[in-house]
């Protein structure tokens, strides 16, 4: 597995960077999953340490956590709990997955864009304003099935997850609801 270890304005020395992956390493050992590689980030606010990993596994998913704490070895521990956690409750799932799936996660290509939050900023034209675009990226798009973008989205500690639905091909989202339950957006389902 390949580690990239480092920090924001905080220098993390040779011993964290040991213990990250030793301890790191075991966790995601413990669930027989093949990491392909790992991105772990310190970072100092105030008196607080937080540690973001994120961890690509080779069926595709992603596993990320976030901890903080009054010292580094300490976030970096909170964070990997709450790792081992979501790894523990998603384990059967994630090798009903891998047995299932023949092949990796397939990725599509997709524009993404940043548009400016103050409508002052905006473009006026004759039709009405048109939002000004700040930054323009690519992102990945997975082919999933909806159980299993739901899983990623969990995994990933994301708000949401826009995906490609394997079963008809369509662009579909499913996202966290104000009241805790899981929202499934699929605008074919409409048609």
């Amino acid at each position: 597995m390949r580690y990239t270890i480092s920090g924001k304005h905080l220098d993390v020395g040779d011993a964290l960077t040991s213990h990250v992956k030793t301890e790191l390493g075991e966790t995601i050992d413990k669930y027989s999953q093949r990491p392909t590689d790992a991105t772990i980030t310190f970072s100092r606010d105030a008196h607080q340490f937080t540690c973001d990993a994120v961890v690509h596994l080779s069926t595709g998913l992603t596993v990320q956590a976030k901890g903080s704490a009054a010292e580094v070895y300490a976030a970096f521990e909170a964070c990997r709990e709450k790792m081992d956690k979501q790894l523990r409750r998603y384990k059967r799932r994630l090798k009903d997955h891998h047995k299932e799936r023949q092949t990796p996660v397939e990725f599509g290509q997709a524009g993404m864009y940043v548009l400016a939050a103050d409508e002052d900023e905006w473009e006026s034209q004759e039709t009405g304003l048109q939002p000004i675009i700040i930054a323009e990226m690519e992102s990945r798009v997975p082919t999933l099935s909806v159980g299993d973008a739901v899983m990623q989205m969990e995994l990933a500690g994301a708000p949401l997850l826009v995906f490609r639905n394997e079963k008809h091909g369509g662009v579909n989202v499913v996202h966290r609801r104000e009241d805790g339950n899981v929202g499934w957006i699929d605008p074919r389902s409409m048609s």
